[in-house]
């Protein structure tokens, strides 16, 4: 059994055209050792095998060696010999084996009108030969079920290659499934990677920019107003807090454990942190406030705390800031308005952030100087399910 086992795995390692060549001297050694076996007869009139009867079985037998890379030739010319063979009365049945299998292979490659049209090739001139014979063939004659034998060949080449291509589809449909799966998990990855930027661009940045406008104003007043100088410093040390307790909360979302809270209900926290900041921010809600979808809660959240830090990194803490969260049956409308100079924009992801947020939750954002002067970013968030 092992050394069965290894033999067939020798020959599926090896070439297309080494197995064919295999098959073809295993089928020549089988013909020839049927036919001198009497393992079939052929009618009351048989000659015994000579040097031409072996050469017809001969070549029959080795066209096996081109069944896959010309199978149609190699058909032809194993029922070629075929019908020499039996018209010359040589004894055995054996000899129409090369091309019963030329015919498999015509079939199963998909060719299923070259198969029909070999195997009528075969069976006529054999047919033929028998009805002109001098004697019927005897009850049982092997010849007689060759008709049977075409079309079994026929009928087992198209179970074979619909087999074939339906395993050929399978393969097709899972690896279109895994490109499937790499591509989403490639996309999953990317906008994780943009969530991660855009949670720690907008809660670092905001904090960062409330201790830099402390820390310059305690530089200020160090040695004319301590007092003053010790409240900007102990407002740097709650924003380095906030900022730490954000990251921490940020890096939590990353474990998998609890979200941070990040929602329109923090926002007078935010606005309180902007005020210790120095700036001079007015709250006002309109309409009744209610929840809000997680996504477009925290989008909510963020494109304000951008907009505050923009008023402190550009218009600085003589700006009033005027922060309005209007809430309608349809959509939520944030704006935040400031009366100080605009400023000049440095390099940063502020703009872009906000807008890509409502985007991801089908909203809007639009940003530019105000009609009175000063800057203004309005929102637009949809009150209904988060777009997939």
């Amino acid at each position: 059994m092992t050394s069965v086992l290894g033999t067939f795995a020798y020959l599926v390692g090896m070439d297309s055209r080494k197995v064919d060549t295999l098959v073809a001297v295993g089928a020549l050694a089988a013909i020839v050792g049927g036919t001198y076996g009497n393992l079939s007869w052929t009618g009351p009139f048989e000659r015994p095998l000579d040097p031409a009867g072996l050469t017809l079985i001969t070549i029959a037998a080795l066209s096996l060696a081109f069944r896959r890379t010309s199978p149609l030739a190699a058909g032809a010319v194993a029922a070629a010999c075929a019908i020499v063979y039996y018209g010359a009365r040589y004894p055995g049945v054996f000899t129409a084996g090369p091309a019963l299998a030329a015919i498999y292979t015509l079939a199963s490659l998909g060719r299923r009108r070259a198969a029909i049209w070999l195997a009528a090739g075969l069976a006529v001139p054999v047919y033929a030969i028998m009805a002109l014979a001098a004697d019927d063939p005897a009850a049982g004659n092997w010849m007689t079920l060759l008709s049977g034998w075409l079309v079994a060949m026929v009928v087992v080449g198209e179970v074979v290659r619909a087999r074939r291509a339906y395993l050929r589809a399978v393969e097709q449909r899972a690896e279109e499934a895994e490109r499937t799966r790499e591509e989403a998990a490639l996309r999953r990855a990317g906008e994780e990677r943009l969530w991660i930027a855009q949670e720690l661009h907008d809660s670092l940045t905001h904090s960062i920019s409330v201790v830099n406008v402390q820390a310059a104003l305690a530089v200020e007043l160090f040695d004319r107003h301590p007092d003053r100088a010790r409240e900007a410093l102990a407002a740097i040390k709650e924003s380095g807090r906030e900022a730490m307790n954000e990251l921490r909360a940020s890096l939590g979302v990353l474990r998998q454990l609890e979200e941070p809270e990040a929602g329109l209900s923090g926002l007078p926290r935010l606005v309180s942190r902007a005020e210790r900041a120095g700036l001079r921010v007015s709250h006002t809600v309109v309409g009744e406030p209610y929840a809000l979808a997680a996504e477009a809660d925290r989008a909510a959240y963020r494109i304000v705390q951008e907009a505050l830090t923009n008023v402190l990194r550009h218009a600085g803490t003589a700006a009033a800031v005027t922060v309005t969260v209007e809430y309608d049956h349809a959509k939520v409308v944030l704006r935040v308005e400031n009366d100080g100079e605009p400023g000049t924009p440095g390099p940063g992801m502020g703009l872009i952030g906000m807008r890509e947020r409502a985007v991801a939750v089908g909203g809007s954002v639009t940003a530019g100087p105000g009609e009175s002067g000063g800057f203004a970013v309005r929102a637009e968030l949809p009150t209904g399910p988060v777009p997939a």
